[in-house]
């Protein structure tokens, strides 16, 4: 069976390669191609980049299938969205209601609200309803373009109902055409119904579920909410460091509303470091000093009406920064990568090859992918198509430029 395809001719292509992983970016470093590009796939893998007409005279040699395409049009690689939690039943309209008209955050928690009322909500759910509002934001993202989901447990919070959303989640991947990356959350908070202290709970935690974890290969990836309100570094870190002895990868929500998680996810190796509204200028350079990639999560502050992560500070201290959009019902319902990188790079004044790296070949780096976030020869064929003629419309847009077409390993969908 021959399995190339050649798709072209686009106006521009942006394989976003050749990028430094760490640091401010200009846009004269992409290197795009521009004119009359196409690109040839072999499976479900790039296979060559370059001048369409060449490519296409190839493709009769091999018998390639052709699409040819009428119009304009620019290929990127598919984005990545390395933060959500698009695993969770149930809406919080009331709370954003609440929160916008000025009642705190225990205020809202008295009343029944906060991420306690998702946990209830969550844990009221069958795994086939969970698995069927997966696949439903799952094709939401993949039609916008989004073609790898990192998503989270963290609303069941004791060992059966953490693994209800996990299994959900493998479940899904399994079946919808887009990659869903997994991550254990089960310290997103204490608890109210868990008797013993924050300590027991994570003890429980990581020696009841961790194994159940790796036998069933559920999740490879840790984390952990470190705030006030959630836990302390001090608590977290054996936690963290459990994790790290047992072959998982760490993760951190850090900075959301004080300091100390992203000093801990240096301290711990963590490959990300995730939120960081509340990053002073401490954090920005512990961060810029390390292999932790920071990760701005815009969606959270539109929905909390709170400070941008300081993007424009960590990239000129030469830390790399990851774009994610942390769809959740809570703090980020809106579940619009695209549109959230762009309003980012406008406040934060980051230019198009930061904001365009951030949702490809550095949310990459995030989730610890090689084979994604560009279109190189032997990359995943993940491809967001936009109808325009030049790339820089699809910021400029901020979102409501949809993809005409996406491609996920080779296959249109």
């Amino acid at each position: 069976m021959n399995t190339y395809k050649l798709i072209g001719p686009f106006k521009q292509v942006l394989p976003m390669t050749g990028l430094p992983l760490n640091g401010a970016l200009k846009d004269e470093q992409l290197n795009f191609l521009e004119g009359k590009v196409g690109i040839l796939l072999q499976g479900e893998t790039i296979a060559k980049t370059g001048d369409f007409d060449t490519l296409l005279n190839e493709a009769k040699i091999i018998g390639a299938e052709v699409v040819e395409l009428d119009g304009d049009f620019v290929a990127l690689p598919g984005f990545i969205d390395s933060h959500t939690h698009i695993c969770s039943s149930g809406s919080r309209a009331r709370d954003y209601a609440f929160r916008n008209s000025g009642k705190t955050y225990l205020e809202m928690a008295e009343l029944g609200g906060g991420i306690w009322y998702t946990v209830t909500q969550t844990r009221n759910a069958s795994q086939k309803e969970l698995e069927a509002g997966i696949a439903e934001r799952s094709s939401r993202h993949l039609y916008e373009g989004v073609t790898t989901i990192e998503t989270k447990s963290g609303y069941g919070l004791t060992v059966d109902e953490e693994l209800k959303m996990l299994r959900a989640i493998q479940a899904v991947n399994k079946k919808h055409a887009v990659d869903l990356v997994a991550t254990c959350l089960a310290a997103h908070m204490h608890p109210k119904d868990f008797k013993g202290s924050k300590t027991e709970y994570l003890e429980l935690i990581s020696s009841k579920l961790f194994p159940i974890l790796k036998q069933e290969n559920l999740a490879n990836r840790i984390d952990i909410f470190v705030e006030s309100g959630a836990f302390s570094p001090q608590e977290a870190k054996p936690y963290l460091e459990k994790a790290k002895a047992m072959g998982f990868s760490i993760t951190i929500h850090a900075d959301q509303f004080s300091t100390g998680g992203s000093q801990l996810a240096v301290e711990v190796g963590a490959v990300s470091a995730d939120h960081l509204e509340a990053s002073t200028d401490k954090e920005v350079e512990i961060l810029a000093k390390s292999n932790t990639i920071a990760t701005a999560l815009p969606g959270a502050t539109l929905g909390l009406g709170c400070a941008y992560t300081p993007a424009r500070k960590l990239l000129n201290a030469g830390a790399c920064l990851a774009i994610a959009s942390d769809w959740n019902p809570g703090s980020a319902p809106m579940g619009d990568l695209l549109m959230q990188a762009a309003v980012l790079g406008a406040v934060e004044k980051l230019s198009n090859a930061e904001v365009l790296a951030g949702i490809t070949v550095r949310a990459a780096a995030a989730l610890e992918l090689t084979d994604r976030g560009t279109l190189a020869e032997g990359a995943l064929a993940d491809l967001a198509i936009f109808p325009c003629n030049n790339y820089q419309e699809i910021l400029y847009q901020q979102g409501k430029l949809k993809p005409a077409m996406v491609y996920k390993r080779g296959q249109k969908v």
